[in-house]
């Protein structure tokens, strides 16, 4: 047994995300992603003497819809807080957050792990707060340079239980808080951006152990990959540590990208006390049940809902289920792609190839693609009434729609002279020429290998160019074969 064995790894992680306002959480500044730098800044960003802040009604309404697709109970009495501490990029030496009044406490994701397992994370709580600025070190040479523009933009900070063990079912959680926030519409999720972040809480116990071990904080992780190595790398440096009768230290860290280790940054235990206190320039906000059922009224549909339909009502299965829910315009296409046709599994292939490779190709979204889904479900149709072959659909319909969206599938096929024959007499001719450029092929099948069929059936669909009816060509040349 492993050293490493002997232990589990106790790990929460708290995440911000960034919500897709126009203004600020406290002020009507733009909150807007690559503007000039300082340039979205006031007097009440800032916080000067006389400014007031005043709550963005749309931040409540986004923490409203986390809190419903997150099965978290919502608190009607919200109250705010000042945090104080120094950061030379928050401007006015505290942050408006909420302490002890959460909007939202308890509730759950549920992920599924690489081995198809699925797990439960409860939430302790999500709360609203403001981000602080952004402070660049790697540009001038001796000062470091501080853009304000952040300030003031509206966060929700999501912190769960201590339910996670490694760095996979971590990396599988931020997965699907990324797509519940995009089909929410709260947040675009870009970790690369800074609208996603994350910190991770990790501590390691002996398995019989009754406490847990000391916690230590792991910051600036820019990607999911990243917190998974981090928090796996964690896990190791802290065993490998207490294996050699050291002790592990309250502390904050950093992870290291380049080589996969995380650093010391400063010590939990000499952190400053926040000193919380009543925002005094706020009065409470009252969420009202009549105010959340209107802002239920208008949830989209969710990825866990839209996987269980695809499943259980059209049979697809858990991979195809899982690719059409994994961003919301390609879910919602499909979604609305089964309202006109019943073969869910062909629309499902016709999704993921043609549909998403041409996105792919193009770099376009799936809401910048101009074929409706409709016209895809009369594709479907046309192959399954063995009007056109898949073949035919694929390389050659597919391609003249994408020039011609608004045209009829139908119209199309018939322009491109690629509709089936199903003239027996005129099949029955091609079968004959087929045959008759084999002969010795006829003699082996007849004495046993049956697998030359597929043979004669691709020189008739060949000769046919596309045109003869497969299923009627199958046919007819097993008839002639076994006369």
């Amino acid at each position: 047994m492993s050293v490493y064995d002997k232990y589990k790894a106790v790990i929460g992680l708290e995440c911000h995300i960034q919500l897709l306002t126009k203004t600020k959480m406290y002020s009507n500044d733009v909150a807007e992603y690559g503007a000039m730098p300082n340039s979205n800044v006031s007097v009440i960003t800032l916080g000067h003497p006389g400014t007031l802040p005043k709550v963005n009604k749309r931040a409540i309404e986004f923490a409203i819809k986390l809190g419903v697709a997150t099965h978290a109970d919502i608190r009607e009495e919200n109250q705010f807080a000042r945090k104080n501490y120094f950061y030379a990029d928050l401007p006015k030496g505290y942050q408006i957050t909420q302490d002890k009044t959460p909007i939202c406490t308890g509730g759950y994701v549920d992920i599924k792990l690489k081995d198809g397992q699925e797990k439960r994370i409860n939430l302790t709580r999500i709360h609203m707060e403001e981000d602080a600025g952004k402070s660049t070190h790697d540009i001038d040479p001796f000062d470091s340079l501080i853009d304000l523009n952040r300030a003031g933009t509206p966060l929700l900070e999501i912190v769960t239980e201590p339910d996670f063990t490694g760095g996979e079912d971590a990396y599988a959680y931020l997965t699907e808080i990324r797509k519940l926030v995009r089909y929410l519409d709260i947040c675009d999720g870009n970790m690369e951006e800074g609208s996603l972040r994350c910190d991770a809480n990790i501590s390691v116990m002996l398995k019989d152990a009754k406490v847990y071990g000391k916690k230590v904080e792991v910051k600036n992780m820019n990607s999911f990959r990243n917190v998974q190595r981090a928090i796996d790398f964690e896990i190791k440096r802290q065993i490998d540590l207490i294996e050699l009768g050291g002790k592990v230290e309250g502390e904050t860290r950093s992870f290291d990208a380049t080589n996969g280790t995380t650093f010391a940054l400063r010590s939990k235990e000499n952190a400053n006390d926040y000193r919380y206190f009543p925002e005094p320039d706020l009065q409470p906000v009252y969420v009202t049940q009549d105010y959340i059922a209107e802002v239920k009224k208008h949830m989209p549909a969710l990825p866990n809902d839209l996987y269980k339909k695809f499943v259980n009502d059209y049979a697809l299965s858990d991979y195809d289920a899982t690719n059409l829910t994994d961003t919301k315009g390609i879910a919602l296409y499909f979604n609305e792609l089964t309202e006109h046709t019943k073969n869910y599994k062909a629309a499902a292939n016709w999704v993921m190839g043609s549909v998403k490779s041409f996105l792919n190709e193009n770099a376009i979204t799936i809401e910048q693609f101009q074929i409706k889904p409709k016209t895809i479900a009369e594709i479907i149709a046309l192959i399954d009434e063995d009007k056109i072959s898949n073949a035919s659909a694929t390389h050659k319909l597919f391609p003249q729609l994408l020039l011609q969206p608004n045209e009829k599938p139908l119209d199309i096929a018939q322009k491109l002279d690629i509709i089936q024959s199903k003239d027996t007499g005129a099949l029955q001719e091609l079968v004959n020429q087929a045959l008759a450029k084999y002969p010795e092929k006829i003699t082996e099948y007849k004495n046993g290998k049956t697998a030359l069929l597929g043979l004669f059936v691709g020189e008739v669909m060949k000769l046919g160019k596309g045109k003869a009816d497969p299923k009627l060509a199958n046919q007819l040349v097993k008839e002639a074969l076994e006369k």
